[in-house]
């Protein structure tokens, strides 16, 4: 992976700005890159439906310390899923990232339903810490990745008996529910006790914290914003045993939106609007940031017949609401 590199102004492009919908209410950081012009997007593409819908639909969490938080007092989602959210938005409506927040609309999205409101059209697109895997590539596609992270473990402050991962064995671990941390942990400490799960990980610090289970286990950087915010309470690790890539999840087989999304994740690394995301949000628990990692434009295939699959076909028209 190459330095960043600052300072190179996205071109102004040729239409005027749409006017659109509100949202959600976002937050009013700004990173980076500057005001724009809504672009002419190709015909029949799930970009020029947006456009011309006015709003796009993105799935986040609401309770992710640094990534997708919202606000108790403003209302506001804020995070680094958030920023990236709006440069992807700003792509399509042009103008400064603040003007292309005001065409999105945060729904939260929890890890269990990530897969199932891309497929089903509850969202257009999903930035949820939500990691590339080929299982999940089946049934959705990804563009990106934006971050990689890695598999971390966080306990109560005054624990000093887990310092890695094969430390878990017969102790009670919590993490989500259909996330990848639960296999990864019982791949490398299969006795492990991981029976607790919650759909959130706000729910698994709580359990933490009233000694239901003894760790914590996700990403690094999901367990270091819920250290940020109890520094009385817990402490991380530091002992990652896993990578984690993580990407924006779209409707499978729309590769001329996936296309798009990797060439605006690209454009942010030249532009500086992804480390400033990045130093606004992350940064702010002084995780110091990182080289930005290369785009997988990978080759998509069709997702596999099957029972119980509930893939639908991509449309260059969009007609989807909120849960």
């Amino acid at each position: 992976m190459g330095k960043l590199r600052h300072g190179l102004v996205i071109p102004l492009l040729a239409t005027a700005l749409l006017a659109g919908a509100c949202g959600t209410k976002t937050s009013s950081t700004s990173s980076g890159a500057s005001s724009t012009t809504a672009s002419t997007l190709p015909a029949a593409t799930t970009m020029a439906a947006l456009q011309q819908k006015g709003k796009i639909i993105v799935g986040t969490k609401f309770d992710q310390p640094l990534f997708g938080l919202k606000n108790p007092l403003t209302g506001a989602i804020e995070g680094f899923d958030v920023e990236i959210a709006k440069i992807m938005a700003q792509g399509i409506y042009g103008g400064s990232l603040a003007d292309a927040a005001r065409h999105i609309e945060f729904v939260e999205t929890v890890s269990k339903v990530r897969e199932p409101s891309i497929q089903q059209g509850k969202v257009e697109i999903v930035v949820a810490t939500y990691t590339i895997n080929n299982t999940r590539k089946q049934v959705v596609d990804f563009a990106g990745p934006y971050y990689v992270a890695g598999q971390d473990i966080m306990v109560r402050k005054d624990d000093t008996s887990i310092k890695s991962v094969t430390d878990l064995n017969g102790k009670k671990v919590c993490s989500v529910q259909v996330a990848t941390s639960l296999a990864n942990v019982a791949a490398k400490a299969p006795k492990a006790d991981l029976s607790i799960t919650f759909d959130s990980y706000s729910k698994c610090a709580e359990a933490l914290k009233d000694g239901r289970v003894q760790a914590e286990t996700t990403d690094n950087v999901i367990l270091a914003g819920l250290v940020k915010d109890n520094k009385d309470a817990f402490r991380l690790v530091g002992a990652p045993f896993t990578t984690e890539p993580y990407g924006i999840g779209l409707k499978k087989g729309d590769d001329a939106f996936r296309q798009f999304l990797n060439d605006r994740i690209e454009a942010s690394y030249r532009d500086g609007s992804w480390a400033a995301a990045y130093e606004q949000t992350v940064g702010t628990a002084g995780i110091p940031t990182p080289p930005p990692p290369p785009v997988d434009r990978y080759s998509s295939t069709p997702a596999p017949a099957s029972p119980t699959a509930t893939v639908s076909t991509p449309t260059p028209t969009v007609t989807s609401t909120s849960r």
